[in-house]
């Protein structure tokens, strides 16, 4: 990428969003002002304990929607009663920062999050008290970048959004700035 590209949700919370918290928050400092770090996205594979390539499909199908290379996360125990043993590939996961972060995060908000079914805004108890939200995302398949010919299995994933902010208050107004589709 050239060093000149801004992602405009990037763009768009240098420009607004950091004046609007300010104003709202009474900041002294544009360093107050809550920002997001990164994205985790996170998928757990069932069956993955019988059947390996299914996480390598994961791997996959998580590459494709972030755009930047999944990992496959190993299992830290061993649980018989599950068949499953310590280091075994169970999920994928990957982690977004800077302008990725903020690609991803304006196609799930104005590509994604519309073709979920009977979709009527995100849940906002996801806070962990911490500034951080989590969701989940029943299915894979509403990312443009899933051809849906080709997904055998359909997945969901949590997504966390990881913020400065110090409470969820602080945490849930950016990310309504940012764009994300709350229940009211």
């Amino acid at each position: 990428m050239s060093s000149t590209y801004v992602p405009r949700l990037r763009k768009r919370y240098a420009e607004e969003i950091v004046p609007a918290l300010m104003k709202k928050f009474n900041y002294t400092s544009v360093m107050q002002v809550p920002r997001l770090e990164k994205i985790c996205l996170n998928q757990g594979v069932n069956g993955a304990t019988s059947d390996k390539k299914l996480v390598d499909v994961a791997v996959q199908e998580m590459t494709s929607i972030a755009g930047q290379k999944a990992v496959a996360a190993m299992s830290r125990k061993a649980i018989s009663n599950f068949k499953l043993r310590e280091n075994m590939p169970i999920a994928s996961r990957v982690t977004l920062r800077s302008e990725n972060m903020y690609e991803f995060l304006d196609r799930f908000i104005s590509v994604s999050l519309p073709r979920v079914r009977d979709f009527k805004g995100i849940n906002n108890k996801g806070f962990d008290g911490r500034g951080n939200y989590t969701m989940g995302v029943k299915e894979q398949i509403i990312f443009p970048e899933m051809e849906i010919d080709k997904v055998t299995k359909i997945n969901g994933m949590d997504i966390t959004f990881v913020t400065s902010a110090n409470t969820d208050e602080e945490a849930m107004a950016l990310l309504t700035a940012l764009g994300m589709p709350f229940k009211k």
